[in-house]
């Protein structure tokens, strides 16, 4: 078992570089004045896929690079050790919310350049998840099943023992997660990460962005509680059928 400290600051480490990379692609797509501009949603998957390479594997040696409560829930449930749950927790709703502000000071000029533009726009989208179509129902089960299409893999690479021992399981994540935003991220964004999505809109509606619109909190349960129950159901679904 990792310790506590290393726990901690494993998580906010990691979880802000896969908030800054992750936020980062999309920023880079949808702000004006940015060389990435308008390079589609390919890129914004594979960009949140190396995102979650790049801050794994740099947490893993710390914590083992869950950044994520769903995976966190799962992995409790799966293992009944709850007793570190809160530190994961707090590690990455922190590194959520520090990797949003990294983002907002690399692409600042960009930000600030939507104050002068003739057609300005809102920028809750780079921070996060907004539904194409508002269907609370919808949107919740949608997220709650791209998850267990993350967390319920996951569980079940750990019964590789190779994966483990060669690193590789982390890689293969960061191509699951692509292929999730390639496959089920158009309904609602593809939150599947209570931290990616709650921290970086609390820092979205404290920062001085000009003209950035709402933080959408009516809608932001659901990529809290989507992922959460997708991760739970996961550990359940492990217990019965893998152990």
């Amino acid at each position: 078992m990792y310790s506590n400290g290393d726990v901690f600051v494993g998580e906010i480490i990691g979880t802000a570089i896969l908030i800054l990379f992750g936020a980062g692609v999309v920023a880079g797509v949808l702000l004006h004045h940015s060389k990435a501009r308008a390079s589609g949603w390919i890129v914004i998957s594979f960009g949140w896929g190396l995102a979650v390479l790049a801050g794994a594997y740099t947490a893993g040696p710390l914590s083992g690079g869950q950044l994520n409560p769903a995976v966190t829930f799962g992995v409790a449930i799966s293992s009944g050790k709850w007793s570190q749950v809160p530190i994961y927790l707090a590690g990455q709703i922190i590194g959520a919310m520090l990797g949003a502000v990294l983002c907002w000071l690399v692409y600042y000029g960009q930000f600030a350049a939507n104050r002068a533009e003739e057609t300005r726009q809102p920028t809750l989208a780079v921070f996060s998840t907004i539904p194409e179509i508002r269907v609370w129902w919808q949107n919740l089960i949608t997220e709650a099943i791209a998850t267990m299409g993350l967390v319920l893999p996951i569980l079940a690479f750990g019964l590789s023992k190779g994966l483990g021992e060669t690193g590789t399981g982390t890689l293969i994540v960061a191509l699951l997660v692509t292929g999730i935003g390639l496959s089920l991220g158009g309904p609602t964004g593809y939150a599947i990460n209570p931290a990616r999505d709650l921290g970086p809109r609390i820092v979205h509606s404290l920062l001085p962005i000009p003209f950035k619109g709402t933080s959408d909190w009516a809608y932001a349960w659901i990529p809290v509680a989507g992922p959460l129950i997708g991760g739970a159901l996961s550990g359940l679904i492990y217990n019965v059928a893998f152990k």
